[in-house]
């Protein structure tokens, strides 16, 4: 009897362990059957977040905090009427705890516009369904994060006007006006006095009439323009496949006092919460809007890893942490086709640091991240890849080098940005201090060690306006040697206040950027070269002769003008076409 009693639960274990080993085999299959959907925004996608959260995947914005600056849809007699407030009854918000600060007086409303804002940095459902896309995992730029939504009103009156930065460590809004106020240096001020990260939309194009606006205008500010999904009625590939930024839908600098606008790029058309129905998603379009949290939420990552890592801390120091986060995303920002500092021509690259549509490029999450992790570094011999957060002082350090070494030089580009923030005063009106502004430059020299008279200067950026410089240089195949030099422009001048001056630099050596194959070609994006791009050529270059202030492109051979053999380069591609668009022609058939 004994024995049996043992052999009975000696199977009992064994059948324990076997529907054990299937359950975890059940929940690895509905895991990874999880993972296999197709995941959304795809915009996410392409700017690299979904990469990083691979390569990473406890980047998910956990014990972060934003704040969320919304206006209210509604005005009667000029008053907001409180509806600013994203859906919580959606499916990807519901579990979603937000704080929420408006107007007490009146009834909270929805906004469609924060719902689907909201939804692209914070949404997280599971079960998505979209009748042309099917079943679908719904996931924001950093699901975790924690959030305070601020109605606009309320915030410029309790903290803006105040002086009273919120308590956290990323301020965002999707929205402006065309002219600085005091409530954006009021901004500005909290970006320059705590080191809080401020990232806002440039503003929606030609087509809405829209200048540059302001906060993301403004010199402490990421102002963030919008990269067009590619021109198809094919839903997936138009919400996963992304092109230029266009001045049509992308509003372009320089701004009044002739700073570069924007900083970076990033895709605008995302799949978004739906307000007014609990479980549908739908294409937000090509805005500013919806650009700008993408590259708020990457940054949420970045700040997630230098909380956790305290070698890193130092990226988010409230004493100029934002000019490290801006020069990190800056200088790891992806090229697009026809990037060029300022507007067409040859002869602005050193006085403008950034392509006045493009800023820096397109947003490479990927990218910036591999550049906090690579951490911080003083100046002397630096790595290939690095950061610093450091200051310079005219009386008795006016200039720091970072020396880099390329063992292999031939076709490889130095990337190196240069930021730090301009000065205002800390109480209303919040006026811009310009006699504690100071005016730096960024020099990059190819060295011979052996022999210190073939030290040439490669490339240089010294705007007189910017509090950033930015340089993109190839290297000379003769030398593995490079000085990044970091000083003030008008060290030299006489009668100079002796300025010290806090910044944040970023550098990296990599190789020549793929050529993007049929998007220098294809101008309009509709995945065929024909005579509509022929005719989009045309119409840039006439522009480009009557108006040559404003921006352009269509400088096929990069020669600083578009002209004849622009046109011959392009005649050359007739009917080429994408890859995608070969496919769509196959399902019509």
């Amino acid at each position: 009897m004994a024995d049996r009693a043992k052999k009975l639960l000696a199977l009992c274990l064994v059948a324990c362990v076997i529907a054990t080993l299937i359950a975890a085999n059940a929940a690895d299959a509905s895991e990874k059957q999880q993972t296999d959907k197709i995941l959304q925004p795809q915009g996410l996608n392409a700017a690299g977040i979904y990469t990083l959260r691979e390569l990473d995947p406890n980047l998910t914005g956990f014990g972060t905090k934003f704040a969320v600056i919304c206006r209210s849809i509604t005005y009667i007699n000029g008053e907001p009427q409180n509806d600013y407030r994203p859906s919580t009854e959606h499916d990807c918000l519901k579990n979603r705890q937000f704080s929420f600060y408006g107007q007490d007086e009146l009834p909270a409303g929805i906004s469609p516009h924060s719902t689907a804002i909201c939804s692209i940095l914070f949404g997280k459902d599971h079960e998505a369904f979209n009748p042309r896309l099917g079943q679908f995992y719904y996931q924001g730029a950093a699901p975790q994060a924690e959030a305070d939504i601020y109605e606009f009103w309320h915030f410029l009156a309790n903290n803006i006007f105040a002086g009273s930065a919120p308590d956290a460590d990323i301020l965002t809004a999707s929205f402006g006006k065309q002219f600085e106020d005091w409530w954006t240096r009021g901004i500005e001020s909290m970006a320059e006095q705590f080191g809080l990260i401020v990232v806002a939309g440039i503003g929606n194009g030609s087509h809405v009439y829209d200048p540059l606006l302001y906060p993301g205008a403004g010199a402490n500010v990421i102002g963030v323009g919008v990269v067009d999904s590619v021109n198809t009625e094919n839903l997936p590939n138009n919400l996963s496949q992304f092109c230029f930024a266009y001045p049509e839908h992308s509003s372009c600098g320089p701004t009044d006092d002739g700073r570069c606008k924007p900083d970076i790029v990033a895709p605008g058309n995302c799949l978004a919460a739906d307000a007014n129905e609990p479980n549908h998603y739908k294409p937000t379009g090509n805005w500013s809007s919806f650009s700008t949290p993408i590259v708020a939420g990457t940054i949420g990552l970045l700040v997630q890893k230098a909380k956790q890592d305290s070698s890193l801390n130092a990226a988010i120091s409230p004493y100029g942490g934002n000019c490290v986060i801006k020069a990190l995303l800056v200088n790891s920002a992806t090229k697009l086709p026809y990037w060029h500092k300022g507007r067409l021509g040859t002869d602005d690259d050193h006085q403008v640091p950034l392509d006045y549509i493009q800023g820096s490029g397109m947003l490479n999450a990927v990218g910036a991240y591999k550049h906090l992790i690579a951490g911080i570094k003083k100046p002397g011999d630096v790595p290939t890849i690095g950061w610093d957060l450091n200051h310079l002082q005219k009386d008795k350090k006016p200039l720091n080098f970072y020396r880099v070494t390329v063992a292999e030089p031939a076709d490889k580009f130095i990337t190196a940005t240069l930021v730090w923030n301009k000065h205002y005063t800390s109480a209303y009106p919040f006026e811009p201090l310009p006699e504690k502004d100071a005016n730096l430059r960024l020099e990059l020299w190819a060295v011979n060690k052996e022999n210190p008279e073939n030290y040439y200067l490669l490339d240089y950026s010294d705007s007189k306006v910017d509090n950033l410089e930015h340089i993109y240089c190839r290297t000379d195949p003769n030398y593995t040697n490079y000085e990044i030099a970091v000083f003030y422009s008008d060290l030299n001048e006489a009668n100079k206040p002796e300025i010290s001056q806090r910044y944040g630099i970023a550098w990296s050596v990599s190789v020549k950027q793929e050529g993007h194959g049929i998007s220098w070609y294809d101008l309009n994006s509709d995945g065929i070269v024909d005579e509509l791009d022929f005719n989009t050529l045309l119409n840039n270059f006439m522009v480009s002769i009557k108006a040559p202030e404003s921006y352009q492109f269509g400088d096929i051979n990069t020669d600083g003008k578009i002209d004849a053999e622009d046109f011959q380069i392009l005649r050359e591609h007739i009917s080429t076409q994408a890859d995608r668009h070969t496919a769509e022609e196959n399902e019509l058939k």
